[in-house]
């Protein structure tokens, strides 16, 4: 898992499109951001958890977290260069936002990263790669990007009918 606190000079304003094309290369963090530990994550409410990527492993553990969280559905999802209108998709889930169920996503395929609000409102920075399973919890404001590859492959866990309902964030906001 690599997790740090996001330090960000630049206040962005939530109207304005992210360029998804800025690369996000790094493999590390910059020494100027504070790592986080997986603890340190589930006492911010967000869960991690490394599943071993074969589907037999995964189903089994992710049922258990179903059974667990009271999640009730699971479905899957792809993202690729050639998925349609790409660029205003990943406009969409960049735009910081926050959903009245947990966004909870195990990771199959790909990279992302998660940024994610502590409850003191400062940004902390999830990379996700194949076995992650990450569970943001409901009502947290957060957003998403892919790195330059631009593909991933997740299955999305529900309490209630699969569905993305992002609730936006609608003023400027402070990235510290």
């Amino acid at each position: 898992m690599n997790a740090y606190y996001l330090t960000i000079d630049e206040p962005i304003i939530q109207d304005q499109p992210f360029a998804q094309d800025q690369p996000i290369t790094q493999n590390k963090p910059p020494t100027q951001n504070k790592p986080i530990s997986q603890d340190q994550l589930r006492a911010q409410g967000i869960f991690y958890e490394y599943i071993l990527p074969s589907p037999v492993s995964y189903q089994l553990a992710l049922n258990q977290w179903k059974t667990h969280r009271s999640y009730t559905a699971q479905d899957e999802i792809k993202i690729t260069p050639q998925t349609p209108n790409l660029e205003g998709i990943l406009d969409m889930f960049y735009k910081e936002h926050l959903h009245t169920d947990d966004e909870a996503r195990y990771i199959l395929k790909g990279t992302g990263i998660f940024d994610i609000r502590s409850q003191d409102d400062k940004w902390m920075r999830v990379k996700v790669e194949p076995g992650d399973l990450i569970i943001i919890p409901a009502n947290r404001y957060h957003r998403f990007k892919l790195t330059d590859e631009k593909t991933i492959t997740a299955i999305r866990l529900f309490k209630d009918n699969p569905s993305w309902t992002p609730i936006y964030r609608p003023q400027l906001i402070n990235q510290q």
